[in-house]
């Protein structure tokens, strides 16, 4: 029976949700194959929920030991929802000690993780649309409000440029919000992203990597309820109405798709991930606009991968199993 290392917490304001997803992981988890173990990571220390204990672990072999005795893993199946194991930082350490883990490698999760350097590469990619973005990096000088409104039109959107959640992010109707609006953003990240707003109807679609094959999950299509856009609340605290499938032409969905397992395969993706996308146009023939992609996408009872896993007929301890046996 193979030992996983379910590696959840992390230094960002999403530590509890990512110890959520990795309780929801752990119920996934094919028991009969894997013994699985929660480490939970912090700036306060690595321990291992263990035996009704939080048992250190041994950073040089990612181990911990109980009553005398060392237990080390196989495998680490990464769940934090921001740094350090959605920017590559722990990517590069299990790199290091040669330990398998569940997400794409060091350079995939580092531009992923960053929005403005994201936007940059994906333009480079034909066929892709991105919102126009302006960089505010702390310290150093920036556009001023006048300047930003002008380029990016109001309202438009200011994000952490690295983040792995939505706090700090504000839709700013007002060249007088914009100041506010960074300021909020800065005590995420020492770098902002102020960008254009796009219309339309936002979905999502999760995929993971099956042998050869990028396997596409049904899309999730997000109505909000009584919020500006798709934040902590709309996410966690029902603030939104999450359809899968999502009610948009066939055609759509197999563009969608398409485009989706494009860019996996592009960027050298593992394990599964989650592409936000805003559709926008007329039914049917909609320009398909990228606005997000997340390399260690919430695995809560309210999140969107396990809802379309569900939908998609497949059991999700055999998509875990094939992420763990892909590279174990």
């Amino acid at each position: 029976m193979k030992r996983i290392a379910i590696v959840a917490g992390g230094d960002s304001s999403e530590h509890d949700v990512s110890l959520r997803s990795a309780a929801g992981i752990m119920s996934f988890m094919d028991a009969s194959r894997y013994d699985c173990t929660i480490v939970e990571i912090s700036l306060q220390g690595w321990f291992a929920h263990s035996h009704g204990q939080l048992l250190p672990i041994d950073r040089n072999d990612f181990s911990f030991t109980y009553e005398g005795r060392k237990h080390r893993f196989d495998f680490a199946y990464i769940t934090i929802h921001g740094t350090p194991g959605e920017d590559g930082i722990l990517q590069g350490y299990f790199d290091l000690i040669q330990m398998p883990y569940s997400t794409s490698g060091v350079l995939v999760e580092a531009l992923t993780f960053n929005k403005f350097a994201l936007n940059a590469y994906l333009r480079s990619i034909p066929g892709v649309h991105v919102s126009d973005s302006v960089l505010v990096r702390r310290g150093l000088p920036r556009p001023t409000d006048e300047e930003l409104a002008d380029r990016l039109g109001l309202p438009c959107f200011v994000k952490p440029n690295a983040g792995g959640s939505s706090f700090g992010v504000t839709k700013v109707k007002t060249i007088g919000q914009l100041t506010p609006a960074i300021d909020k953003a800065m005590k995420e990240s020492d770098e902002v992203m102020v960008e254009r707003m796009m219309a339309g109807t936002e979905i999502t679609c999760g995929a993971y990597l099956k042998g050869d094959e990028v396997v596409c999950f049904p899309l999730t299509e997000v109505a909000l309820k009584g919020v500006e856009f798709f934040d902590y609340e709309a996410k966690y605290e029902g603030k939104s109405d999450e359809i899968t499938p999502a009610r948009i032409a066939d055609s759509t969905r197999d563009r969608v798709w398409a485009l989706t397992r494009h860019i996996y395969k592009t960027l050298g993706c593992y394990g599964i991930i989650r592409i936000d996308y805003i559709l926008s146009g007329e039914p049917g023939q909609e320009d398909i606009n990228i606005l997000e992609i997340n390399t260690t996408p919430g695995m809560t009872a309210a999140s969107f991968i396990p809802q379309q896993v569900r939908a998609s007929g497949i059991p999700i301890s055999e998509v875990l199993s094939h992420i763990i046996e892909g590279r174990s």
